[in-house]
């Protein structure tokens, strides 16, 4: 449009009026356009645009100025045909005598003219306007992913029916009780335990009873809440909706502080919710005892970064808890690093008195409820399926049985079950046979637990990169130190579970190494005191028997599987070392444990020895070592016969004969064997060893 065109678009308000020239001096750009709205008690003309020149733009610059004096204009019911008739009767003479404030004026432009019922033009940057620029400076750095009811989280887990009635009961009433001293809540458990559901259960509840503040749900996967950027701004959005005037002061707060957004969390917390709402409740332009209580936040442990959790955690205490504030905050997390700390008993940590902690695996046995969801949902698969064999008596109980024992307690593997039973392109009867019977072997293509296998592959690859980062031994491999121990849980390393600690030692962790390897794996792993001893004896166990499974399938692990002949490979090795390291090493257990697993792999596991390491061991008094602890070794038969270090040294010394040609080392080696042969005699010899052993004298 030529630059000198006249705009015709604004018939309603401005008829008759000149335009006004750009600000700038001889820029002729793009005419812009004026456009009367109504957003809430007022009409806003945007004259942000710039408008092209004409003739008489001196006159209609006054006439502007008049139109925007009239107070009929002023009114937020302005409608056309009232702008209209305002115009052809102007206001007394001495309203129109400001047109000397912009005689001959030329080269200026109007922005941002507001039209407001009080008695006073008001530019955009008043109060009102400001706070609503405040406002949509907010709306853009909120993750509306993480509301409760988002699109984003259409169809979200949530308790079926029935189920875990105890639990939301009690999280429901701990809400409800304003009373009670502790005003946050921290629930804790395992992966898959269903503490998102019950989040998503509970924020229904309270969204329904008018007592929902706000609610956030992390999760690892969604760019735009996985961090902490937009945590605050979007809990301080959903405490504003609920109070004009408190969305008024928070949209005050970013006017007046622009960067707030750029700063720590804390402070963040501190301006935008804590400072406003404590003004406005002793203003009495909002009552405490009236306002939504419940901050709910979900998943801490899906927010990118153990650094970040702790400041979240930090910035709930010291600007929610420590504040005169009504809210009442319930956290769900699996048990890592940032929040296990934090509610440390021992050594305190500094949320241990002020949270109310519940372990949702410990305290709540959810094995009724799985059972229930799968009776319910699969009769329900059965009667809307067109296999006639889902319509009666399917599924049968014992199926039913076999899903909740391999589910451990878990929902995330029932709901795995469902998930892939419901497939409608095929038959559930077969889809549920399928899950039941399949063993993960190469080369199938159906992987009916691969959303399960998914959040254990995350799961373990962040637990790895953690681990790496802090490891001060460069080299130690995470995965193997954890399938050593998975398998030494499972009985395969010795016959029978060995104590974890003294198990750390076996496999070269220093003392109390296994807290740092599973120190973020705790919503899979857990350990605890046999109840069998006295003494401290810790074990390790798994929360989901699937786990173990898992990682004993290099179909499902993929790329985080370790064999278990590497392993049993580096725990001999890792014995043999410390025998020539150390001259206490190994008590009577652990010991016994070796003696154990060397009768277990004595058939082949010398061969997974390194040469060189067979060697130095054999000329650096190995042997010897063993002699020394065999005669001080009073539990020799705790676990197996002596006849597992029998054949152990047999295949040492045909070896250093047979394929390192070192028959001086062979020799050495051989004297033990005679001595030890001799002196257990009444327990027993291998035959295999019986049948070949006169072949060494030769």
């Amino acid at each position: 449009m030529p630059p000198n065109s006249k705009r015709r678009g604004l018939k309603s308000v401005f008829s008759g009026l000149g335009s006004v020239f750009r600000s700038s001096k001889g820029d002729e750009g793009p005419i812009g356009h004026v456009t009367p709205t109504v957003e809430g008690s007022r009409t806003n003309i945007d004259a942000s645009a710039s408008l092209g020149t004409s003739e008489g733009s001196t006159a209609g610059a006054a006439t502007i100025v008049n139109a925007l004096k009239d107070p009929l204009l002023r009114h937020s019911d302005v409608d056309p045909s009232k702008a209209e008739r305002a115009h052809r009767h102007p206001p007394p003479t001495e309203h129109t005598q400001s047109m000397s404030m912009l005689s001959n004026a030329q080269n200026f432009k109007m922005e941002h003219v507001s039209f407001h019922s009080s008695q006073h033009v008001h530019h955009v940057h008043d109060t009102q306007d400001g706070r609503k620029e405040g406002w949509k400076m907010l709306l853009e750095n909120i993750a509306s992913n993480a509301l409760h009811d988002s699109r984003a989280r259409f169809d979200a887990p949530k308790c079926d029916q029935d189920t875990r009635v105890e639990v939301t009961k009690e999280l429901m009433e701990w809400i409800q009780d304003c009373e009670a001293p502790q005003r946050l809540l921290c629930m804790t458990g395992a992966a898959g335990g269903g503490k998102s559901a019950l989040q998503q259960t509970i924020a229904e509840g309270c969204s329904g009873s008018s007592t929902l503040a706000s609610a956030f749900f992390f999760s690892a996967g969604d760019p735009t809440r996985n961090n902490l950027s937009c945590v605050v701004p979007t809990i301080a959005c959903q405490l504003g909706l609920h109070n004009p005037a408190l969305r008024d002061a928070i949209g005050k707060v970013i006017e007046d502080n622009p960067l707030i957004f750029e700063k720590k969390i804390e402070i963040q917390m501190d301006m935008l919710v804590v400072a406003p709402f404590k003004r406005l409740c002793a203003s009495g332009e909002l009552d405490r005892n009236t306002f939504p209580h419940a901050i709910l936040i979900d998943g801490l442990d899906e927010c990118s970064g153990e650094e970040n959790q702790a400041e979240l955690l930090s910035t709930i205490k010291h600007c929610l808890l420590d504040n005169d504030l009504p809210f009442r905050i319930f956290i769900a997390s699996r048990p890592e690093w940032a929040i296990r700390s934090a509610l440390y008993s021992e050594p305190e940590g500094y949320l241990y008195r002020l949270a109310y902690h519940i372990k949702l695996s410990d305290k709540y046995d959810a094995t009724a409820d799985i059972r229930r969801y799968l009776w319910r949902r699969l009769q329900d698969i059965g009667r809307r399926s067109h296999d006639r064999r889902a319509q009666s008596l399917w599924p049968t109980k014992e199926d039913i049985e076999k899903l909740v024992a391999a589910a451990s307690g878990q929902f995330v593997h029932a709901a795995t079950v469902v998930k892939y039973v419901s497939e409608r392109r095929g038959s559930p009867v077969d889809r549920l046979r399928a899950i039941i019977d399949w063993t993960p072997e190469g080369g199938q293509q159906t992987r009916p637990l691969e959303l399960l296998d998914i959040l254990y592959r995350n799961i373990l690859s962040t637990a790895k990169e953690l681990y790496d980062a802090v490891d001060t031994n460069r080299g130690r491999d995470f995965l193997l130190l954890l399938r050593a121990h998975q398998m030494n849980a499972d009985h395969r390393i010795g016959g029978t579970q060995g104590s974890i600690r003294s198990f750390d030692e076996i496999i070269s962790l220093e003392e109390g190494g296994h807290q740092v390897l599973f120190s973020d794996l705790h919503s899979l792993v857990f350990v605890r005191q046999d109840p069998k001893y006295t003494k401290l004896r810790e074990e390790m166990h798994f929360y989901h028997r699937s786990f173990s499974e898992f990682l004993d399938s290099e179909f499902r692990a993929q790329h985080l599987f370790v064999s278990e002949t590497r392993v049993r490979q580096y725990v001999v090795e890792s014995c043999l070392r410390k025998l020539l390291q150390t001259e206490d090493f190994l008590n009577d257990w652990s010991f016994a444990l070796v003696i154990s697993a060397l009768r277990r792999y004595s058939d082949n596991q010398i061969t997974y020895v390194d040469d060189l390491q067979l060697i130095d061991f054999t000329r650096n008094n190995g042997w010897g070592r063993i002699d020394e602890r065999l005669l001080s070794h009073v539990e020799i038969n705790l676990f197996n016969e002596w006849s597992g270090l029998a054949r152990f040294t047999f295949n040492a010394i045909q070896r250093l004969n047979d394929d390192l040609h070192e028959h001086e080392l062979a020799d050495i080696v051989k004297t033990y064997f005679d001595k030890w042969k001799e002196r257990y005699k009444e327990d027993g010899f291998p035959e295999q060893v019986k049948d070949s052993s006169s072949s060494l004298s030769s």
